[in-house]
């Protein structure tokens, strides 16, 4: 029975990793984003998306068809991206705390979407874990209060823990409507789940 049950998770998960390959995304993270994007509206046209921990670049080759050519996409991560990009897509290889004025100076700063699906690399710890999520959540909110326009939107993933409350209330406070979302591709033993902020105050 265990073995049956471990078959069909293999399957499910494998699912979406066949897709993303079928479709040209270096990673199933791909239809976390879609699913976000089809509930909730995230990017439009012309949009100015800064992505945190971007790589492999699943979420850039997605935020970069649907905001189009006149839109833009900034992406950070620690790891190169290796893909071939849009030529609307721009990638920062360095650490997030040094962002800020790089991302002035890339795309001035003035961006309508931050979106971050940074993680720690995860120990097993399951308590230190969402700590060091919760911290990497706090410097994506600094960024947007820094870097997002008003009426902006921002989507965060965090593992959820005892900081959960605390991150998705500071959320609730900068924007004028939150909601907390749990893709259907994301693992299900996984305890990621996305905060949403839409309309910046």
């Amino acid at each position: 029975m265990t073995r049956n049950g471990s078959t069909k998770k293999t399957q499910w998960q494998d699912h979406y990793t066949r897709q993303a390959k079928k479709e040209h995304y270096p990673a199933r993270s791909v239809y976390k984003l879609s699913e976000i994007q089809k509930k909730h509206r995230i990017l439009t046209k012309g949009d100015r998306v800064l992505d945190l921990g971007c790589a492999p670049g699943s979420w850039l080759l997605y935020a970069a068809e649907q905001v189009g050519s006149r839109g833009a996409v900034l992406g950070v991560d620690l790891t190169p991206v290796t893909v071939r990009l849009p030529d609307q897509v721009r990638v920062i290889t360095g650490d997030i705390h040094n962002l800020q004025n790089t991302a002035v100076q890339s795309l001035g700063g003035d961006f309508q979407v931050v979106l971050s699906d940074m993680a720690p690399a995860t120990t097993g710890d399951r308590f230190g874990d969402a700590a060091r999520s919760h911290e990497l959540c706090c410097v994506a909110l600094a960024l947007a209060d820094a870097l997002l326009q008003r009426n902006g939107r921002f989507v965060c993933k965090i593992f959820q823990g005892e900081d959960f409350k605390l991150f998705s209330d500071q959320v609730k406070e900068r924007f004028e409507r939150m909601h907390i979302f749990k893709p259907q591709s994301s693992r299900k033993a996984s305890r990621e789940i996305f905060v949403i902020g839409l309309g910046k105050k």
